[in-house]
């Protein structure tokens, strides 16, 4: 870990991550969050990079005060995955017939199901909650109450972007799930209404960047906030656990002799806010592009759609607000990604996957990312890596 001194600055910068590495415009970024006036504590993980409105890979820790921005348009955004009890050896030379009972199962990219999902039918899911979640969306911003229908479909959906489906094999040759998804558009609908109307409050006007702008403890706007900010996170939990569970009936239908039996579920945000304490005081921690990584607690690092991925144990770091980053972090834009790379380029890194290799998903390509490697190597002193996966089978929106 290095620290940062910026001038103006209320905090340091606690960086994970190489300094010279970090482009020009995710450290502006950085420099303009530690002058916030609420600020208590920044600390940034190894895949940082420039984000819209904050940015990706960074923690923020206020005190009395939240940065809608700081939080990620997906709100709730996160990981699952699971150990299975198959081996490399029951699966298939053709992994194709997998690859498309999943997307039958799981509705990718705009898709959606055609009727809400009901949880009581999934094989040992959690429904405790599932009910109040519903009830307590009339409580939400009246900018998206009229979302309910869709919203209600979307639960169990994998949206597109940087969302993904896997099948991997750990280093013993086990089976692993593991999906990344968050809280769909009715999550992004929420966190721009909320953006826009902390940009309005008068004491916001003289940030030195708007998309900063907060709420404050003690105000209808923060109330309004907290109530669907902690409602999509929940929205986003179910979400990924519905998909999990219908995943895992895939398996066990096209595994019905092999009678797979399944782990406890990994599962981690990494667009959330917690409240947590440090030092004595109650603060606001915002994880954008950031798992929490407490003493003991289990997480998700991916990599990207060719690479493999890590699941670790946290070391509970409290200088990093005990967390630890969320993937290998791109290290181009999609847009400069599409401009490099080609679909060869994009069947030659994901040899050996089965995976959409069209020109759909060349920005997605393994040649945009971070080398998760090192991203790991770099945070040694926040998680310990338990297992590291490779994917055979990958889902994209």
């Amino acid at each position: 870990m290095s620290y940062i001194e910026v001038p103006g600055a209320k905090v340091p910068i606690r960086m994970w991550a190489d300094p010279a590495s970090v482009e020009e415009g995710a450290m502006r970024q950085l420099q303009n969050t530690a002058t916030l006036p609420w600020i208590k504590g920044l600390a940034v993980m190894p895949d940082v990079h420039y984000g819209k409105g904050a940015t990706v890979g960074s923690v923020i820790a206020m005190h009395g005060a939240v940065c809608p921005a700081a939080v990620g348009v997906d709100i709730g955004c996160g990981m699952s995955a699971v150990k299975t009890s198959l081996t490399a050896n029951d699966l298939p030379g053709d992994l194709s017939r997998l690859r498309s009972k999943i997307e039958q199962a799981i509705p990718v990219g705009r898709g959606l199901h055609r009727e809400m999902v009901d949880p009581t039918r999934l094989y040992a899911f959690p429904t405790t909650g599932w009910g109040d979640l519903w009830s307590r969306f009339d409580g939400v911003a009246d900018a998206v109450k009229f979302r309910r229908e869709r919203a209600e479909k979307q639960a169990g959906t994998l949206g597109s972007g940087n969302h993904f489906i896997e099948i991997c094999l750990d280093e013993f040759g086990s089976v692993w799930l593991m999906l990344h998804s968050g809280s769909r558009n009715i999550g992004k609908e929420l966190a721009e209404y909320h953006i826009g109307e902390a940009q309005k409050l008068p004491h916001n006007q003289g940030l030195v960047d708007r998309d900063l702008a907060v709420f404050v403890s003690d105000t209808p706007q923060m109330v309004a906030y907290r109530n669907d900010l902690f409602w999509a996170q929940e929205y986003a939990k179910y979400n990924r656990a519905i998909m999990m569970a219908l995943f895992q009936e895939v398996l066990r239908r096209e595994f019905r002799k092999a009678k797979v039996t399944f782990d406890p579920v990994i599962s981690c945000h990494h667009n959330y806010v917690a409240e947590e304490r440090y030092e004595g005081m109650d603060l606001l921690v915002t994880r954008k592009g950031a798992i929490r990584a407490g003493s003991g607690e289990y997480g998700i690092i991916p990599g990207s759609m060719g690479t493999g991925s890590f699941i670790v144990k946290g070391l509970g770091n409290a200088a990093s607000f005990n967390s630890a980053s969320h993937g290998a972090g791109r290290r181009m834009s999609r847009s400069a990604a599409k401009r490099r790379f080609s679909t060869r380029d994009l069947e030659e890194q994901t040899r050996g996957v089965e995976c959409r290799k069209d020109s759909g998903v060349v920005d997605e390509i393994p040649g945009a990312y971070k080398p998760i490697e090192q991203v790991v190597e770099q945070q040694r002193d926040l998680v310990e890596v338990v297992a590291k996966l490779k994917q055979v089978v990958n889902v994209k929106g």
